[in-house]
């Protein structure tokens, strides 16, 4: 089960659910992937619903991988989605805001 309070996410992807969760290294690894100037920058975008597949397809595998999967953003071009892009673009901004959520607020 996803705890919302350690910032994590589930998504069922090819059948499997998945917990995701952006560590400080997923982050890290996510503005440099992006070419974000800022995480703020980032989550401006999904707030403004400027966002791109892209940007969806690089959250979710950082959060992956921030959640113990070994795989690659290439890895998920192919896979199977439940609730499809509405649901993963869902899932990537859920993970972004827990990720800056302060416990208890």
């Amino acid at each position: 089960m996803a705890n919302p309070f350690a910032g994590e996410v589930a998504l069922v992807i090819d059948g499997e659910r998945r917990v995701m969760k952006l560590t400080l290294g997923a982050l890290a690894e996510l503005e440099t992937a992006l070419g974000a100037g800022s995480l703020v920058a980032l989550v401006e975008r999904f707030e403004g619903g400027a966002f791109s597949a892209r940007d969806v397809l690089m959250v979710l595998a950082a959060g992956l991988r921030g959640g113990g999967w070994r795989g690659t953003a290439e890895d998920l071009r192919g896979a199977e989605i439940a609730g499809g892009v509405a649901a993963a673009a869902r899932a990537a901004a859920e993970l972004l805001v827990r990720a800056f959520a302060v416990p208890g607020t």
